[in-house]
């Protein structure tokens, strides 16, 4: 399975980096083949056909597993990973399972990866098994943070790449 961190925050090597990689870890029992730490795209991402840019887009699309992360600015996710995202067509995440992932820094926000950081990855063509997954930013790398979460998410996510092989043409 090939698995892709995408992370949107403006720090580098963040936190939310971290998390993010440790759930993709934890999802397929092995790190990430690559991650997108989209602040080192930089300005790349304020135009269109920036090489960069078109590369980390590439990425994402022939992954079969995509950990989306941000963590929460103005009970949303990040501009840095909407200008990602943005170069992202509709559709063009057909048959990647995706993961909407969020950290924050308390409860109060608890539903922003669903609510709005799934939609976009539905709308981009992902398929979006399991909850959206939002972390306290204190406390995302406490032990047994992610069991209750991992616990049915594991399960969707094979189910769902499970399927989305089967649909897969027969090769000639």
């Amino acid at each position: 399975m090939s698995t892709v961190v995408v992370v949107g925050n403006p720090k580098p090597r963040s936190r939310t980096r971290a998390a993010a990689e440790l759930v993709a870890e934890r999802l397929t029992g092995a790190p990430p083949d690559a991650v997108i730490d989209v602040v080192d795209l930089g300005a790349g991402l304020l135009g269109w056909g920036d090489p960069d840019v078109e590369r980390a887009v590439a990425t994402v699309r022939e992954a079969e597993l995509a950990v989306v992360a941000s963590p929460t600015f103005k009970a949303t996710y990040t501009g840095l990973l909407k200008l990602f995202l943005d170069q992202i067509g509709t559709g063009d995440l057909a048959g990647v399972t995706a993961v909407p992932l969020m950290l924050g820094g308390g409860p109060t926000h608890a539903l922003a990866p669903e609510l709005l950081l799934k939609p976009v990855l539905v709308e981009l063509g992902a398929t979006t098994p399991t909850r959206g997954l939002y972390l306290m930013d204190k406390a995302w790398d406490a032990p047994g943070a992610l069991d209750g979460w991992l616990e049915q998410a594991s399960v969707q996510v094979a189910a769902t790449r499970a399927g989305l092989r089967r649909e897969s043409p027969p090769s000639r």
